[in-house]
């Protein structure tokens, strides 16, 4: 697996939540990101490429 991977995915913001009919503003819930993630095609690549970016950790920004 490459190593800088991110950087090369296509990804557009906001097309997993007009896909899946929810607001904007709105936040996801896990169980309709798994659902759509079992489906075959555009829709279950976004929902899986959510899923696995959900698992990176965010980095406090430290004072120096």
């Amino acid at each position: 697996m490459a190593k800088k991977w991110i950087q090369k995915a296509h990804l557009v913001k906001g097309a997993l939540h007009r896909a899946l009919g929810i607001a904007p503003g709105k936040k996801i819930p896990k169980s309709r990101i798994t659902a759509a993630s079992k489906k075959k095609g555009r829709l279950g690549k976004m929902a899986r490429a959510a899923k696995t970016l959900s698992k990176l950790a965010r980095r406090k920004k430290s004072k120096k």
